[in-house]
């Protein structure tokens, strides 16, 4: 495995990207995700994947067996989804949890808010206690976990810094949004699987270089020259358009507004790359999230969710919108997947990066060298 970033972290101009083993090396994989997902504030899933109480989805996140839980109070939960007795596997489906967690192994209870509350014969036949086994001890292993724009952010390492505080500049920028956000349903979620490592994915997203060529419909309107980059070092970057056209029907309705926006978002929108793992968009009238899974060097499963001012909103107007979002990002997926294969070139060292129009990219290469650097 590369140990020597040096060149990654240059300024812009003299700059390599990550080397080719970041996106084909198993070990590499490993250590960077360690060093980026496990110890950051990673993106799991959604709140509205677990919209009940009681309702449990299982995941698995970087071969972590999950499970999100809404508990008795209406709290979003994070445990590892194993049984404190063996370690056998709790829920291996999404259902509702009626009563308790219970292990399918020898029936040990769970309450949703984790706590162990039955424990079947642990003392012998007909002996639900034991002085050995103090339950208290014995509850369900809870994942750090906080939730912003309806994403359920976790923090395996448990040691990060707290949300608000790793995501202050963000969360300020953003502040205009930080009001209820409605899903819009079954119609306003759909997966892309690629054929690449996670960080392609990022790095395509938070520039707009690639526009005009890999997204003519899209550029036809939000030209280049109507964009301008977003950097946060350390924590996010991405680009803003000018003149973001509003979904309109053809009886000319609209979706509502959020409330209390200004007037930079009449037109404008922003599209930023909140490091390590979720990619956001807000508009006017919608917000969407995209949370990126790694399932090894080469494959990655994005899932988009689409979110909107009100809880009701026009059924096939909000169809127009996913399927418009739907076409843009699966003009995406060639390209990753193209960059992915050239990652196999042994000549290739990483590239370079344009002064003028790779700022956001080259700011995500510096941020995993640096995560990397500090656990070397």
């Amino acid at each position: 495995m590369p140990n020597d970033l040096t060149a990654v972290r240059q300024p812009i101009a003299r700059a390599h990207g990550l080397p080719n083993a970041h996106y084909t090396d198993p070990a590499t994989f490993a250590a960077e995700a360690r060093a980026t997902l496990h110890a950051g504030w990673a993106g799991l899933c959604v709140g509205a994947d677990v919209p009940e109480v009681g309702d449990a989805v299982p995941l698995t996140f970087l071969d972590v067996p999950l499970l999100v839980v809404r508990d008795r109070a209406g709290t979003v939960r994070v445990f590892q989804n194993i049984c404190r007795h063996r370690g056998m596997i709790l829920v291996d489906a999404p259902r509702k949890i009626e009563g308790a967690i219970r292990c399918p192994y020898h029936s040990w209870c769970y309450s949703t808010d984790g706590r162990l509350v039955s424990t079947p014969h642990v003392g012998g036949p007909g002996q639900n206690t034991h002085e050995g086994i103090d339950r208290a001890l014995l509850g369900l292993i809870e994942v750090r976990s906080h939730i912003w724009m309806d994403v359920v952010w976790i923090n395996l390492t448990g040691d990060a810094a707290p949300f608000a505080q790793a995501n202050a500049d963000l969360l300020a920028r953003w502040a205009e949004f930080d009001k209820p956000l409605y899903h819009g349903g079954a119609d306003s979620r759909f997966t892309l699987t690629l054929d690449a490592n996670w960080k392609l994915a990022v790095e395509n997203y938070c520039e707009s270089y690639h526009l005009p060529w890999v997204h003519p419909g899209l550029n036809s309107y939000s030209r280049l020259e109507d964009h301008y980059h977003i950097e946060q070092p350390g924590a996010f970057s991405g680009q803003g358009t000018w003149v973001y056209r509003q979904l309109t029907g053809e009886d000319g309705a609209t979706f509502p507004d959020f409330e209390g926006l200004s007037a930079h978002w009449d037109r404008g929108a922003e599209y930023v790359s909140c490091f390590p793992n979720v990619l956001l968009g807000v508009h006017r009238d919608h917000t969407f999230a995209i949370i990126l899974t790694p399932d090894g060097p080469a494959r990655t499963v994005e899932t988009i969710h689409l979110y909107y001012a009100a809880p009701q909103t026009n059924p096939a107007l909000r169809a127009r919108n996913t399927a418009q979002w739907q076409e843009v990002f699966k003009e995406d997926v060639f390209v990753v997947e193209g960059m992915q294969r050239g990652r196999h070139a042994t000549g290739f060292d990483g590239g370079r990066f344009s002064p003028a129009m790779d700022g956001p990219t080259h700011l995500f290469h510096d941020w995993v060298a640096g995560r990397m650097q500090a656990t070397q």
